[in-house]
């Protein structure tokens, strides 16, 4: 399975069951984005806090695998040169109609988050990437990229999923209980069958990975960053183990 082409038409169809990560920003969020007035998310629920950004008037700021018409458009009113770069066409168009909406600048480039090969090296100040890394193979090569294309002295802020979000049982969670079943590195496509992901999660949802920590935060090391932060985060309600375990994290890294 080309998985990447498979998850490229899955986010387009998130984008018309109107995906909570596929919804734009509202005119008036813009609005106070102008004033100096925002806040974004990397992962499900907590904030990223204010001073993991440097000042956003003219910073080139990378929004990598995060298209949907949300953070984009909030730096880019809030001053910044952006450009938001997505495996998904229709993601990319929620950013361009926010723009075109309250006239905004900002560049959208399609194209797969292991593969930068469109930019420059030291084409960017700040790199903000969402939790999406789960919707690639392999998360090392990403790294690699933000890396080269981060000029030295940026920072990188990142959200991935823990990987013990992948481990329970998939039928017993629908049970409400919590029972490891599958090892990491996890795979939708290879770990369990097309039959099981067709009633777990139905036809139309992304193909899910399930990295290890050393990729997620050894492979960060490896490219060359320097971890200068870390946060945890949840999302209550949506599965049991969220109530035992905080299943997303956030970091900040540093090209030095």
């Amino acid at each position: 399975m080309d998985t990447t082409a498979f998850n490229k038409t899955a986010w387009n169809y998130q984008v018309d069951k109107k995906n909570p990560w596929t919804v734009p920003v509202t005119s008036a969020e813009v609005a106070r984005a102008r004033q100096g007035q925002w806040s974004v998310l990397l992962t499900p629920d907590k904030p990223v806090p204010a001073n993991w950004f440097p000042p956003l008037p003219g910073l080139k700021i990378l929004a990598l695998a995060s298209g949907g018409g949300q953070q984009g458009p909030l730096f880019a009113a809030a001053g910044a040169e952006v450009t938001v770069f997505d495996n998904s066409p229709r993601q990319l168009e929620q950013d361009r109609f926010v723009a075109d909406r309250d006239g905004l600048i900002l560049k959208t480039v399609e194209g797969d988050m292991k593969d930068l090969s469109c930019f420059a090296d030291e084409s960017f100040d700040f790199i903000f990437n969402p939790c999406s890394n789960c919707f690639v193979p392999d998360v090392k090569p990403v790294w690699q990229e933000a890396f080269r294309v981060l000029k030295k002295g940026g920072t990188m802020i990142s959200g991935f999923c823990n990987p013990v979000l992948f481990t329970p049982d998939l039928e017993l969670e629908k049970q409400g209980v919590v029972q490891m079943k599958y090892k990491i590195p996890y795979s939708d496509a290879t770990d369990i069958t097309p039959e099981e992901r067709l009633r777990y999660f139905g036809a139309n949802e992304p193909i899910n990975y399930g990295h290890t920590l050393e990729d997620l935060v050894g492979g960060q090391l490896a490219a060359g960053f320097h971890l200068i932060g870390l946060y945890e985060d949840s999302w209550k309600g949506t599965a049991p183990i969220h109530e035992f375990i905080n299943c997303f994290m956030a970091t900040r890294a540093l090209k030095p």
